[in-house]
């Protein structure tokens, strides 16, 4: 697409070694996705891309800030993002995802465009729940009350209640039982 022109990578003009890509996402960028998790924001992606005639592997390191709404108090907040990811592209006959990691991308590709994939990094360190920092001690806290309540398990305890359990069996259970036998 035309929107996303500047995050072409060319990979016919490519030899088969390292290459390097600087990209910056900021409002412009969120703005060309629709119904955009991040709205505003500023990153600095770095993209290593190894060649060989078998795949291309892409390393992105993404770095920046994103504005957040607190999901308590509806205040806007910056969010630090820091994110390294990897994707295999090997090549096939047609385009299709093997897994998260790995993408079949035609031989004859001319261009291959990283802003979805960026884009989807970035919402991927969007955290579920978004709280502001002044009610992060708050949340750590009821977090640390959460993790504190430890269940016990003795297996000598077990036992017991075992036994217990088939000595106060209930009589008509006793009858069916021998209705199996």
């Amino acid at each position: 697409m035309e929107k996303f022109k500047e995050f072409d990578v060319d990979l016919v003009s490519l030899s088969n070694k390292q290459h390097d890509y600087q990209y910056v996402a900021d409002n412009s960028f969120f703005a060309l996705f629709e119904n955009s998790l991040v709205q505003v924001g500023t990153c600095k992606i770095k993209v290593e891309l190894n060649k060989s005639e078998t795949m291309l592997i892409c390393y992105f390191d993404i770095t920046g800030t994103i504005q957040l709404t607190c999901d308590r108090s509806l205040d806007l907040f910056d969010y630090p993002i820091q994110s390294k990811e990897r994707i295999i592209f090997k090549y096939g006959e047609e385009t299709k995802e093997l897994s998260d990691e790995i993408i079949v991308i035609p031989r004859d590709l001319p261009t291959l465009n990283v802003a979805q994939f960026i884009y989807e990094f970035i919402g991927l360190c969007v955290p579920i729940k978004k709280l502001h920092p002044r009610y992060l001690s708050e949340q750590q806290q009821d977090d640390d009350l959460e993790n504190n309540q430890i269940l016990v398990y003795s297996s000598e305890n077990s036992e017991e209640e075992e036994t217990n359990k088939n000595e106060e069996i209930d009589p008509r259970w006793e009858d069916l039982k021998k209705l199996i036998k």
